[in-house]
């Protein structure tokens, strides 16, 4: 195990000394080419300033800090720089507008990206160098009245797409926020973008869309990651700043259904990697402290988080669209696995989040599946094939024995003293989604081959 501390830097006259600890890695980020923000920074403000948007400065600062979290989360091997082979112990020293601002806020970030992770983290804060205090100017005319209402991820998968529909068909005008990840995931986000704009030709709304990655071999001498855990981050600091820019409090939506939101392991097999906690209530309550410490009139909420997927396809606002792009959108945790078994790149059919999706789409579900028929023969449990399916019909078998564990296994992804009044619809929609998904698995068979 070694102990890491990424330093960022304006360009290679910023040479303030940031002392380190004998048995600290010291590595380098540079935040900027001359006198342009680099890592698709300075892209997306250029964006938003065709979308007439400027952020605030302290909405920058999100995204220069979701750099280096994204940075030293893809670039630090869980493998080599861990002891126990998942937890890294990372210091991030990060130039800001605001170092006091920051500072107050630092233990509750560090709070949040302890459990986004699973590592241990140290963020201290620094004042940009003279040449980057402004990396915003304000615009010479402030429209009174902001192009949007709101701001709402879109991440191309089914869930978001279901969000920008209620959002659209409620007559919102909604900016989207997207990052362009992989090429399957970037062509859903543009496929599913372009479906609603033809549908909403007369609605004034549009999409953000930014690409933030790293070299390898940013951290000298160490591999990259490939779990990336702390994605969620970057994706909310792409969304609140640019809910900075709208010039009034805003409100940014993360469409999830509640059982993906909860994600209640569903057997032991669901550790470390498999158990995300990307919009867990209580990841998501920890972003809206952190936004009141930094002064930034905005919140984060997922309007979804008492509903299952299927009750979000049955409920949405407009069903003849949405049957037309469910297709478009794409929610395999890992759409580009197909390559190495020479089996076509999309849905793999057997993943977590596909499972969930086949049940919520139900008979009017057209997508393509690597594996179309789950009853067709007996499913491999030493095999992808087989590991979630099997570990769904552990959950659903454990829960339809003792139906009132749900109230006390909603607890175990992480707390929910947040949300009191909550704790009983919350064991509801995980009961309603092992239900669901135990629908559409009946009668398949699954065994060690």
């Amino acid at each position: 195990m070694r102990r890491h501390v990424l330093i960022g830097r304006f360009g290679p006259d910023d040479k303030i000394p940031v002392p380190r600890a004998r048995d600290e890695v010291a590595s380098t980020l540079q935040l900027s080419t001359g006198k342009n923000l680099d890592h698709g920074i300075g892209r997306a403000l250029a964006d938003l300033r065709a979308l007439k948007l400027t952020p605030s400065e302290i909405g920058v600062d999100l995204l220069v800090v979701a750099a280096h979290v994204h940075a030293a989360d893809t670039r630090i091997s869980r493998a080599t720089e861990s002891q126990d082979a998942w937890t890294r112990e990372i210091r991030l020293v990060v130039p800001v507008s605001d170092p006091v601002k920051w500072s107050a806020a630092a233990p509750i970030l560090v709070r949040t990206l302890n459990f986004l992770t699973g590592d241990r983290w140290n963020v201290g804060f620094r004042k940009r160098p003279k040449a980057f205090f402004e990396t915003v100017p304000k615009s010479a005319q402030v429209p009174l009245i902001p192009p949007y209402d709101g701001v709402s991820l879109f991440s191309g998968g089914l869930d978001s797409l279901i969000g920008a529909i209620d959002s659209l068909q409620a007559g919102g005008k909604p900016l989207l926020v997207s990052h362009a990840g992989e090429g399957l995931v970037s062509k859903s986000q543009e496929l599913c973008f372009e479906g609603l704009k033809g549908a909403y030709k007369n609605v004034e709304f549009d999409r953000l869309r930014v690409w933030m990655n790293f070299e390898h071999g940013l951290i000298e001498d160490v591999g990259s990651e490939d779990t990336t855990r702390g994605r969620s981050f970057l994706f909310f600091s792409l969304g609140v700043a640019a809910g900075t820019a709208l010039g009034q409090s805003f409100t940014l939506k993360v469409p999830e259904n509640g059982l993906i939101a909860l994600n209640v392991p569903l057997d032991r097999l669901r550790l470390g990697a498999l158990s995300t906690r990307t919009t867990h209530p209580f990841y998501m309550a920890r972003w809206n402290e952190m936004l009141k410490a930094l002064g930034i009139p905005g919140l984060v909420e997922n309007p979804y988080w008492n509903m299952t997927k299927g009750e979000m396809v049955k409920a949405c606002a407009n069903p003849t669209l949405l049957k037309q792009l469910a297709p478009l959108s794409l929610s395999c945790s890992s759409p580009t696995k197909g390559r190495w078994t020479k089996q076509p790149q999309g849905h793999c059919g057997h993943c977590l989040p596909c499972l969930i999706r086949r049940a919520s789409l139900g008979k009017n579900d057209t997508t393509p599946y690597n594996l179309p028929d789950l009853q067709a023969r007996i499913l491999n449990t030493n095999q992808a094939e087989g590991q979630q399916v099997r570990s769904f019909q552990v959950a659903i078998a454990r829960l339809a024995a003792r139906p009132e564990l749900a109230k006390i296994l909603i607890h175990k992804p992480g707390p929910l003293y947040d949300f009191p009044d909550r704790q009983d619809d919350l064991a509801e929609v995980y009961r309603r989604g092992l239900e669901e998904v135990g629908r559409l698995i009946a009668g398949v068979r699954t065994a060690p081959l």
